[in-house]
């Protein structure tokens, strides 16, 4: 077996880490684009955990996921930055506190 072989146990650890990170950053932030940021790192991680468990089992369901994975990032950027537009021309802030303001 050519090349480096990473246990699973430590990719599954670093995706939790940068799962945790990206729940913090999610949880304390209250710009949009911080909090967009964050849902980002927690895709990402996701797609990580998937990658190596199908890696390890020699199945290629993680990539396929991946895959789903990017797409469903791909439309949340594409959502989550035209909401940002709408705050910034509207409110002419980014603070996710004037998004209650939406109402109106």
């Amino acid at each position: 077996m050519p090349g480096l072989q990473v246990p699973l146990e430590h990719v599954l650890m670093m995706a939790a880490a940068l799962f945790i990170a990206g729940l913090v950053g999610l949880m304390v932030r209250r710009n949009i684009i911080f909090i967009l940021m964050s849902l980002e790192v927690m895709l990402n991680a996701s797609a990580l955990a998937f990658v190596a468990a199908g890696a390890h089992w020699g199945q290629a369901d993680g990539q396929i996921i991946f895959m789903l994975i990017l797409t469903v990032a791909a439309a949340e950027v594409s959502v989550g930055l035209g909401l940002v537009l709408l705050l910034q021309r509207r409110f002419k802030t980014l603070d996710m506190d004037n998004a209650n303001r939406l109402r109106d």
